[in-house]
């Protein structure tokens, strides 16, 4: 089921904004190529948000310990292991849907 979530036009380049849907908390991002990534805003190892984490590329570094989270995948990037679960995204005109499960 898709959700519309947020505007594009109100996201700003590579800073996080948190969304709540059902009970799932999403980060979402605008990255440098103007795609916008959706990835679970709870961190599997630090139990932490990532919210606040610096994004490079299609890359999220993780704001506690600076692990590196592809926004493409969800995998954590060796050394570090660990997956976080990405939300496909659709933009329609200016209005970004992310898909949950429902």
């Amino acid at each position: 089921m898709q959700i519309k979530a947020s505007q594009k036009s109100k996201l700003l380049p590579q800073v996080g904004r948190s969304i709540i849907l059902g009970e799932d908390k999403i980060a979402l991002f605008l990255l440098s190529d103007g795609s916008i990534a959706a990835i679970e805003d709870h961190c599997p190892l630090t139990g932490g948000p990532v919210l606040e984490g610096i994004v490079s590329d299609h890359f999220l570094y993780e704001p506690m310990r600076e692990y590196k989270i592809s926004l493409l995948t969800g995998d954590i990037q060796p050394p570090d292991e660990g997956h976080m679960r990405i939300y496909p995204v659709t933009i329609i005109d200016d209005d970004v849907y992310i898909e949950v499960e429902g």
